[in-house]
């Protein structure tokens, strides 16, 4: 099957062919004839198996014959949980649509907003956002939603898990009722199905592969190894295997930055790339990691679906992560659109428990290959790995400005704030690494604050749901 025989016009066709498909991938095969009926849909399928191209496709069609927006007015909308990721669907926006006479932008945080209100001043056909910044936007009254025809939430699953269902509530209140609806995410976990019952009208539901399942051309493998050698046993793989393009995923900020440090010690070329790197920086660093100048880009969990690069050949787990669907975002770098990709993980005495939860995820074991001059301590005692993290140690630091009583009277504090600033944070479209709560004069000091769990819809979270809902507070995004 061709693309032509899915029912897309020639502009569209051409400009696929020109970057090199012929052949539709199954998501697409069976999502552009779903859209193009006009219908809502929900789809799932693998990272890394074209999601985006399924859904890029059919909307340039659907809105290439429509009427130009009015200012500040757009036609589509979609919304994305990282700015590496708005920033891939706004590329393949502009290459597949390079024969039509549509216009489009990509908005997030971490940049200058005034170029962005006057890009929106003059009104556009697509507009890629990641929610915290369409959200700031809105409040100063530079886009308009009012006209929206098609809604498509991509990664679903991840802005679930990186608490933005308040600000896609918001979202979701400001435009038309009668719209086109695609969710598209790479899991359909139960959370998933409630955000579509609410969201889509009678869609079509399409799933390609088995659910939580990792793409079966990834060879997977696990290194036992002691937590002090995990370092010099990467840098010995890329040596020893002569590894270019490598994406490495730590657990922490620190772990990436100090991480770079040891790799470019072993003269191993590298850049990190996390929510506290400056956008120009991280956009730097995929720019030159894509183009073969870097050896190894190092990451937290925040490019693990913001990543695309043809025929990126290994992935490595240099920290396991602690969400087991994070484990199959991240090896889906590798192994895209039928390529064959190298996941190795690296895994010490401390993290035999993620390692089991993993391979309880994705219903298969991994197989372990000790690497010689490698093998790990028997006598190793594990260790919990929060005592070690740097993040939670600047957590539990003396926060400045006079929020030491408020700390004293409230639980877990995040990044120096108190749950309950950064519920107010969330529900002002505030996180994502740039936005704080004011801070409150030295005294006299704040009364205790009466601190509730966190709430998703109204409902009580449990303590891990209250985690994931903080998540975009902590990653950095916006």
């Amino acid at each position: 099957m061709s693309f032509a025989e899915l029912g897309l016009a020639e502009p569209i066709v051409r400009a696929v062919t020109e970057n090199g498909y012929t052949q539709p991938t199954p998501i697409q095969a069976q999502a552009i004839p779903a859209v193009l009926k006009g219908g809502d849909l929900l789809a799932g399928a693998q990272t890394g198996t074209g999601k985006t191209a399924g859904f890029t496709l059919p909307m340039l069609q659907l809105l290439s014959n429509g009427k130009r927006p009015a200012p500040r007015h757009i036609r589509a909308l979609v919304l994305t949980p990282t700015r590496e990721l708005a920033a891939q669907v706004g590329e393949s926006v502009v290459s597949y649509g390079k024969y039509l006479k549509l216009s489009s932008e990509v908005i997030f945080g971490g940049v200058n907003i005034n170029p962005q209100i006057q890009k929106l001043a003059r009104g556009i056909d697509i507009l890629v956002a990641t929610p915290g910044r369409l959200l700031d936007l809105m409040q100063q009254n530079a886009v308009n939603l009012s006209s929206v025809e098609i809604l498509v939430l991509d990664e679903a699953d991840r802005m679930l898990d990186m608490g933005f269902i308040r600000d896609i509530r918001k979202v979701l209140a400001a435009l038309p009722p009668k719209r086109q609806n695609l969710l598209f995410s790479a899991t359909f976990a139960d959370e998933i199905k409630a955000l579509a019952d609410s969201l889509l009208n009678n869609p079509a539901m399409i799933e390609v592969a088995r659910r939580n399942s990792t793409v079966e051309v990834i060879a997977q493998a696990v290194h036992p190894v002691d937590r002090d050698k995990k370092h010099v046993l990467l840098a010995h793989l890329i040596k020893e295997h002569n590894w270019f393009q490598v994406l490495v995923f730590t657990r922490t900020k620190h772990g990436a930055n100090k991480l770079v440090e040891q790799l470019g010690k072993a003269d191993i070329s590298a850049l990190a790339i996390h929510g506290n790197k400056s956008q120009a920086a991280r956009t730097r660093a995929l720019a030159e990691f894509k183009s073969g100048k870097l050896q190894a880009l190092v990451a937290t969990d925040i490019a693990a679906r913001g990543i695309d690069i043809d025929q990126l050949p290994h992935v490595v787990n240099y920290d396991l992560p602690n969400v087991p669907e994070d484990y199959v975002h991240r090896i889906g770098r590798t192994g895209r659109a039928g390529a064959t990709g190298e996941a190795v993980s690296l895994v010490c005495v401390d993290e035999h428990g993620l390692l089991r939860d993993i391979e309880r995820f994705i219903k298969r074991e991994i197989p372990r290959q000790v690497i010689a001059g490698f093998e790990p301590d028997p006598n190793a005692k594990a260790q919990p790995i929060q005592l070690r993290s740097h993040d939670q140690q600047q957590r539990n630091r003396t926060p400045r400005n006079g929020q030491r009583a408020a700390q004293a009277n409230t639980a877990q504090p995040r990044n120096g704030q108190p749950r309950s600033a950064q519920r107010s944070a969330q529900g002002t479209g505030q996180g994502q690494g740039q936005r704080t709560a004011q801070s409150r004069p030295a005294a006299p000091a704040p009364r205790p604050t009466n601190v509730r769990p966190a709430q998703r819809g109204g409902a009580l979270l449990s303590q891990p749901a209250a985690n994931a809902q903080n998540r975009k507070l902590r990653s950095g995004e916006g």
